[in-house]
């Protein structure tokens, strides 16, 4: 008889299907076929994320009670000198060596505290993150993709990890303390909601230049809002907030541009500059991020790649130019509604 296959699940179907006469279009069968394909693609991705149930409680964390090694940008720095000398004395790094400031924010899982690192002066910002909430809010993958992601970055617009501990109940990221605070704060107090088109261009231009690291590293960042965008004391930017982020992975490739007719024809001398390209490999169907910064192909579930960081930072430079967002609607299925099929329209004055 024929064979019907769903994935996995292979049954008989020759009691249930007329070989001659009820076969399904061959065009269709193909369709059918790779979606179903598909669909067990995302079901593995999905499973992938569930905690392993063979895995011990405490096995869960182990992650995060690894020693952070610092790197080479970064080694020198009087943070890093102060967590250093904590370490030289042949202690661990734990919630005893810092003296907490003041809150910084909170969120679905956690909070943020400002720290110091005790007795040398050094501020820090401690993220603890609960463990039973992450536990029955299946997150646990997503702090420990978190915890690896920022133990990856070594740049000057990404925050550095400095240490990672845990508790009975929760575990904690020890990161840069950024004084300026949030980009959105800084739109939020002027008087128009709105920046000057030269802060514009400076804040979006170090943001692209923190994403394509991000992306050379397979890291797809998909949470890009001016929340998520903190100031440090020199003035420059610091992304912040990796829990929902992909890390996938990357092949860089140097492109050697062909000499164009027009160069040719000029008989200008010499070959163009290499281009440098790199871009995370796996696709996503996960659907995460802030709605009025979500791209279309997140809500449709077809699959999404880095490109969805590009979206996101041109609803920023929008947000940044005129003050509000340019999907927003009154409902969340409004905003969704506005970002498939509305138009992008720009006003005619930023006043």
């Amino acid at each position: 008889g024929e064979v019907q296959y769903f994935i996995g699940v292979q049954l008989d179907g020759s009691q249930h299907v007329e070989p001659l006469h009820n076969c399904i279009p061959e065009a269709t069968a193909t369709e059918s076929a790779k979606l179903v394909k598909e669909t067990a693609a995302n079901i593995d991705d999905a499973v992938r994320e569930l905690p392993d149930a063979n895995a011990k409680p405490e096995d869960l964390w182990k992650n995060h009670s690894k020693v952070v090694r610092p790197k080479p940008h970064r080694r020198n720095s009087p943070s890093w000198n102060a967590i250093q000398e904590v370490i030289d004395k042949g202690e661990e790094i734990s919630l005893k060596h810092f003296k907490p400031i003041k809150p910084l924010g909170s969120g679905d899982t956690g909070s943020v505290h400002l720290v110091e690192l005790c007795g040398t002066g050094q501020y820090f910002a401690m993220k603890a993150m609960d463990k039973g909430i992450m536990l029955n809010r299946n997150k646990v993958h997503r702090a420990c993709a978190e915890r690896e992601i920022l133990d990856m970055l070594d740049h000057p617009f990404l925050p550095a990890l400095y240490a990672s501990f845990q508790t009975k109940t929760h575990v904690c990221l020890i990161t840069d303390y950024c004084p300026g605070g949030e980009l959105f704060l800084l739109l939020d107090r002027q008087p128009t909601k709105v920046l000057k088109e030269d802060a514009v261009r400076f804040y979006a231009a170090e943001v692209v230049v923190a994403l394509e690291y991000l992306h050379c590293q397979g890291i797809i960042y998909r949470d890009l809002k001016p929340e998520n965008v903190l100031l440090q004391d020199n003035g420059h930017v610091a992304l912040t907030d990796f829990d929902l982020s992909c890390l996938t992975s990357c092949k860089p490739q140097l492109l050697i541009p062909e000499i164009s007719e027009k160069r040719r024809h000029k008989g200008q001398k010499g070959q163009p500059a290499p281009i440098f390209m790199a871009e995370p490999m796996r696709a996503s169907n996960s659907f995460v991020g802030t709605e009025e910064y979500i791209a279309p192909e997140i809500i449709t579930g077809a699959g999404h790649t880095s490109a969805v960081d590009w979206w996101a930072l041109g609803i920023l430079l929008y947000e940044m130019l005129y003050g509000y967002t340019p999907f927003r609607g009154k409902t969340r299925q409004k905003t969704f509604a506005n970002i498939l099929h509305k138009d992008l329209k720009f006003p005619r004055s930023k006043e």
